[in-house]
C-alpha cells in the first residue's frame, strides 16, 4: 500500500502536522487490518495482538514455568539444591509435596528464596501395580497437569524436573528457543546407561534430567492425562507415565543432550570434562556423586560450578582442545570446571572420549556396565594420568575478556614427574559467548592458543573461534 500526498511549499506548518498525523492513522489502521487478515479476518483480543506481537522474541527464563517434584522426606535437604539455581524474580513454578510442611520447615512456605510450595492433589483413585515401586510415581506423573493448571500468562514451555535436578537457567531458555513453542515438542534426554535406556524406553525423557513440554502441547496432555494413566498402572516411574501418554497422542521425543540424568556413582570428572557441544542444561543425581571440586561439600561445589556459569552460562563445560607446539602438550579446557594437560600430542578424536571416572550406576550383567557414548580407561595410577587443575577462580576486566584461573591438583606423584606437573595454574582467557540461532543449531568447537609465558609454572590459553578452515591438530 502506497500513499501519495503533494505538499506545496506554501503550506503552513499545521498544515504539515495535519499530514504527519493523518499519515500516521492510515499507516496504524493497516497495521491492523493487516494483522486481522492474518489471523483469519477474526478480530483480535487486546491479548492477542500482544502474543501476536512476541511470537518472534527470543525465548527467555520469563517464558517458562516449572513444575519441580519433591517430598517431605527429601525437601529438608534438597531444598539448598534448588536454592542453587532459582531466581524468585525471573521464575514462575511451584514445588509439589504431598502434604504441607511440618512445623520444622513451614518457613519454608513463606522464603522467597524457594519456588512457591504447592500440595498435590489426592491420587489414591489410580492403580499402581509395579511390584516393590513407590506408588509416589503416580502424584509425582501428575505434576504435569497440576503445573498447566495454574494458568500462568504467557507461557511457553513447561518444564519439568526434582528436587535434585540442578537447572542451568539461561542455557535451558537458550536451547529451548531454537524451536517453535506453538508446536508440539517433547524434549529431553535419556540415561547415559544403555541397560536403563533399554528396559524403560529409548523414546522416553528421563525424569532427573528434566525435560520441557510446550505449551500447546502441555495444554492437551492435562486435558486427558488423567484418563491416560489409568492404562499404566503396572509401570514403575512417573516419566514412564507422562512419555506413555505422550506416545499415545503421536509425539515423540527430541533429544537434547544437554539435559544429563546422572546414572552414575562416585566421581563424575570424566563426564563433565567431556561434556558434549552443547550448552549444560541440567545435572541429576547430585546426591549419588562425589563433590565435583576436591575439597568441597557437594552443595559447596555445585555453587563453585554455577558462579562460573553465571558469568559465562553458554560457555560453561565447554570443551576446547589446544596444542602447545614448542613443549608437544596438548591442553584440554572444561571451561568453568577443569584443565588436564598432557605432555605428549594427543589427537582429538583420542582427546574426547569420556574419561571412565565413574562407577557404573547398577550391579549386573555386562549391559549394565555399557555406556550410550564413547569412554575411554582412567588409569589407576595418577601419575599416569594427565596433570589435572581445578577452576580457582573468575573474573571479567574492563574489556570483556573474561578470566578463568585453574589450579593443579595435588597428588603424589613422586615416582613419574611429568613436566606439566612442574605447572602450578593455568589461567584461560575468553570473551562471553553468545551463540545465535544458526550457531545453536550448527555448533562448532572454539579454537584455543598457548600464549607465551614467563613463568615455568604459570600456563596461559586463549579460546577464540576456528577459522573457516582451520583444523585442530597438533602442528609441526
Amino acid at each position: 500500500m502506497q500513499l501519495f500526498v503533494f505538499i506545496s511549499k506554501t503550506q503552513s506548518s499545521s498544515h504539515l502536522m495535519n499530514f504527519i498525523l493523518i499519515s500516521s492513522s492510515v499507516c496504524v489502521t493497516y497495521l491492523v487490518v493487516s494483522v486481522l487478515l492474518l489471523n483469519g479476518s477474526k478480530p483480535l483480543s487486546l491479548r492477542a495482538y500482544s502474543s501476536y506481537q512476541d511470537v518472534n522474541t527470543p525465548t527467555t527464563v520469563e517464558h517458562i514455568v516449572f513444575g519441580i517434584a519433591s517430598n517431605q522426606k527429601s525437601w529438608t535437604k534438597r531444598k539448598e539444591y534448588v536454592k542453587l539455581w532459582w531466581k524468585p524474580s525471573q521464575m514462575r513454578g511451584c514445588l509439589f509435596l504431598e502434604s504441607m510442611p511440618s512445623n520444622a520447615t513451614l518457613m519454608d512456605v513463606d522464603d522467597v528464596t524457594l519456588p512457591p510450595i504447592c500440595i498435590s492433589e489426592d491420587t489414591s483413585r489410580f492403580r499402581y501395580t509395579y511390584r516393590g515401586g513407590l506408588r509416589s510415581a503416580i502424584r509425582v506423573a501428575r505434576v504435569v497437569s497440576e503445573t498447566v493448571a495454574l494458568n500462568y500468562p504467557n507461557v511457553r514451555w513447561y518444564v519439568f524436573g526434582d528436587d535434585d535436578t540442578v537447572f542451568f537457567p539461561e542455557n535451558l531458555a537458550k536451547t529451548l528457543s531454537k524451536y517453535d513453542h506453538r508446536l508440539w515438542y517433547y524434549i529431553g534426554a535419556g540415561s547415559e546407561i544403555y541397560e536403563q535406556n533399554r528396559i524403560f524406553g529409548f523414546g522416553m525423557a528421563f525424569g532427573g534430567a528434566g525435560f520441557a513440554i510446550s505449551y500447546p502441547l502441555a495444554k492437551v496432555l492435562a486435558k486427558v492425562f488423567d484418563s491416560c494413566i489409568e492404562r499404566y498402572p503396572h509401570l514403575y516411574g512417573s516419566d514412564s507415565r507422562v512419555y506413555s501418554c505422550l506416545t499415545e497422542l503421536g509425539v515423540g521425543l527430541t533429544r537434547e543432550p544437554g539435559f544429563h540424568q546422572f546414572d552414575v556413582r562416585g566421581n563424575a570428572f570424566g563426564l563433565l570434562a567431556a561434556h558434549p557441544l552443547t550448552p549444560l542444561v541440567s545435572l541429576h543425581h547430585i546426591d549419588h556423586i562425589d563433590p565435583i571440586f576436591p575439597n568441597m561439600t557437594t552443595s559447596k561445589a555445585m555453587q563453585h560450578l554455577l558462579h562460573a556459569a553465571n558469568v559465562d552460562p553458554q560457555r560453561i563445560l565447554q570443551q576446547t582442545v589446544c596444542y602447545d607446539r614448542w613443549s608437544s602438550w596438548t591442553v584440554s579446557v572444561s571451561w568453568g570446571y577443569a584443565i588436564q594437560a598432557y605432555s605428549k600430542p594427543v589427537s582429538l578424536p583420542d582427546v574426547l572420549p569420556v574419561p571412565e571416572t565413574f562407577r557404573q550406576w547398577k550391579r549386573g550383567n555386562v549391559l549394565a556396565g555399557v555406556y550410550t557414548f564413547n569412554t575411554k580407561k582412567f588409569h589407576p595410577h595418577p601419575c599416569q594420568r594427565p596433570t589435572i587443575f581445578y577452576l580457582n577462580s573468575v573474573s571479567s576486566t574492563k574489556h570483556g575478556i573474561i578470566e578463568t584461573v585453574y589450579n593443579k591438583s595435588h597428588e603424589d606423584c613422586t615416582v613419574f614427574m611429568d613436566p606439566t606437573r612442574k605447572l602450578e595454574e593455568i589461567r584461560v582467557f575468553t570473551k562471553k559467548l553468545d551463540l545465535n540461532h544458526k550457531q545453536m543449531q550448527a555448533p562448532r568447537r572454539h579454537c584455543c592458543d598457548v600464549l607465551p609465558s614467563k613463568s615455568g609454572k604459570v600456563l596461559d590459553v586463549a579460546i577464540r573461534e576456528c577459522g573457516e578452515d582451520e583444523l585442530i591438530y597438533m602442528h609441526a
